[in-house]
């Protein structure tokens, strides 16, 4: 009995592999419904960066980099899938496209860098942190181009605001990732 509870339903790793980034596609979709607006920001909060922390980190750089670029494509093509029902390219362009753009190069780093956590909370916790950072500047950079503010208006209005709740879905997302993680090696 054990050994078909152990059986792989799917064994072609290239299938795997395109499910995974599918199902990461899918969620970042989900978390952008997932949305509160800030009356002082152009950018709301949204559950996004727990599923682009987390498409990183169990599928790897390029992987979790192609679901996140397969998400911002599809969006841009004109798929009503961005925070607010958003979508085409003038939306991309507009305040949240550096954070888009920040889910690709986000996700990448983790997936590059994962393997050095050795299973450790804290040291994995850390890389999901820097990861969302890295997510987080891509945003702020993108705005002070748009808009041209000040250092402290953008760190006020792109960056700190973000700060509380990234750091729960970056613990959400090490917990589970750790959970989850030997079966997921196995799989990709």
């Amino acid at each position: 009995m054990e050994a078909i509870l152990r059986r792989e339903l799917v064994t072609n790793k290239t299938l795997c592999r395109i499910f995974g980034v599918l199902v990461f596609v899918i969620l970042t979709v989900l978390g952008a419904f997932v949305r509160i607006p800030l009356p002082f920001s152009p950018v709301p909060l949204t559950l996004q960066t727990f599923f682009v922390l987390l498409s990183g980190a169990c599928l790897g750089g390029p992987l979790g980099a192609t679901s996140q670029l397969s998400y911002v494509f599809l969006g841009v093509l004109g798929l009503s899938i961005f925070t607010g029902a958003g979508s085409g390219l003038p939306y991309f362009l507009g305040p949240t496209g550096g954070y888009l753009l920040g889910f690709v190069i986000a996700s990448f780093w983790l997936g590059r860098f994962i393997k050095y956590s050795l299973d450790n909370f804290l040291l994995t916790l850390c890389l999901f942190c820097i990861a969302d950072l890295i997510l987080l500047s891509c945003g702020i950079i993108w705005l002070k181009f748009l808009f041209g503010y000040s250092l402290t208006k953008l760190l006020f209005i792109g960056f700190i605001p973000f700060i509380p709740g990234d750091l729960l879905k970056a613990w959400g997302a090490t917990l589970l990732y750790l959970k989850v993680k030997s079966r997921v090696k196995e799989v990709f």
